[in-house]
């Protein structure tokens, strides 16, 4: 085993953390407090190559590892949960699912443009009334001629009114339950497409979130994703990837609670002494750098098997649950270790406690995670080997024929 980063990811920690430090951090307060997406920062992710860190350079991507990838999470959520939530899309979500099931024609239409940053990737599944429970959407795709006609909506969307192209899963035969689910690939500019952003958020105010409609909208079938009847499997497939990076951003959420409430700690005084000296105020900042440790061999070694070509759904299970419960309880901590100021938006840390909530509810409650862990252990459940699979790294042209 090999802990150590190659000097290219080190160089990636860098050029993020500068990026963060000098791009995000002097402006996050106002956009949070405005609830303002700014989209300036795609822009510039995608001028630092970050939009497609980890695809293929055959497909217009950065050509780096699935680690690297939680590498640009981990910075990125230090900033602010929106722009790590963006790249878990976009990313995560979107490309790499793309990567795994498309055909050629479908890379080279939506991939390459998405992992050069041209154009922005979103993920369609949630629903009002199907969020944990899959198989229970409503939005239906009706074979019409070489179309399909969706109808039906979904919220909870990252990046609603922002993605150019969104992966869309609908039920092609509501009689085969989740197996007559299908993916579609859908533009924002296909008739019958709308959008609407969600407001009254309790946290991630910087992101952009909302509902997705489809009346009578027409998709060409050869935006289908995959084969009919394959959309709860490439769903799963795309879960992997993305609660990989929800998990590696929850690692950068403990590392801006620790900064915060370490400079808290030598620069506030009580009893004579600084607040970090009591030793309460310590079991908390030591539980703070406990989580952030255990997070990390739990992220970085679902991406070590990411790399290897191997499944990983148990592995990044385990590690979305636990790096995303450590991040909420390390926001909470560092309130209580600011006191009454952690109360107050001059401090950052309560808005760490409001970002933390939303990742351990989406993309599998804590609750799913630790029902499929327990199922794992008792033999209840067990992953069997996918039609397709993500390409090995160091990535191979002959290993992107699939």
């Amino acid at each position: 085993m090999n802990f150590n980063f190659s000097e290219e990811q080190e160089m990636v920690r860098k050029m993020v953390r500068s990026y963060v430090d000098k791009e995000i951090m002097p402006h996050i307060g106002e956009w949070d407090a405005a609830s303002h997406f700014e989209p300036k920062v795609l822009k510039r992710l995608a001028e630092l190559d970050l939009m497609g860190v980890c695809i293929p350079e055959e497909y217009g991507g950065s050509g780096m590892d699935y680690n690297t990838l939680a590498i640009v999470c981990e910075e990125l959520e230090r900033g602010d949960t929106a722009f790590r939530t963006a790249v878990s899309v976009h990313t995560g979500l979107n490309s790499l699912t793309v990567l795994q099931w498309g055909n050629e024609e479908q890379k080279q239409k939506y991939l390459v443009p998405q992992a050069k940053g041209e154009k922005v990737g979103g993920f369609g599944l949630t629903e009002p009334g199907a969020g944990s429970d899959v198989a229970a959407m409503q939005t239906t795709a009706v074979k019409d001629g070489d179309h399909y006609i969706l109808n039906g909506s979904k919220t909870w969307i990252s990046l609603c009114d922002v993605a150019d192209y969104f992966l869309v899963f609908a039920y092609t035969d509501k009689t085969q339950k989740h197996k007559g689910i299908s993916a579609f690939i859908v533009e924002r500019e296909m008739p019958g497409f709308s959008s609407k952003a969600i407001k009254g958020k309790l946290g991630i105010r910087a992101g952009n979130t909302g509902e997705l409609f489809f009346d009578d909208m027409k998709v060409p079938a050869e935006n289908m994703l995959g084969e009919e009847g394959e959309g709860f499997k490439i769903a799963m497939a795309a879960l992997d990837n993305g609660r990989f990076t929800v998990a590696a951003g929850a690692c950068g959420q403990i590392m801006a609670c620790l900064e915060a409430s370490v400079n808290y700690c030598h620069e506030r005084k009580t009893f004579g002494k600084e607040i970090g000296k009591h030793q309460l105020v310590q079991q908390m900042i030591a539980n703070m750098e406990a989580g952030l440790q255990m997070s990390r061999l739990l992220v970085y070694k679902a991406g070590c098997l990411k790399n290897e070509g191997k499944r990983n759904t148990r592995e990044t299970s385990m590690a979305k649950w636990q790096a995303c419960n450590f991040a909420n309880e390390a926001a909470n901590d560092a309130v209580q270790v600011h006191g009454a100021y952690g109360y107050s938006n001059e401090y950052p840390v309560e808005r760490y406690l409001r970002n933390s909530k939303a990742p351990v509810l989406y993309e599998g409650t804590r609750e799913i995670h630790t029902v499929m862990q327990a199922e794992y252990v008792l033999g209840y459940r067990s992953d069997k080997p996918l039609s397709k699979s993500l390409p090995k790294w160091p990535f191979e042209e002959a290993s992107l024929e699939v």
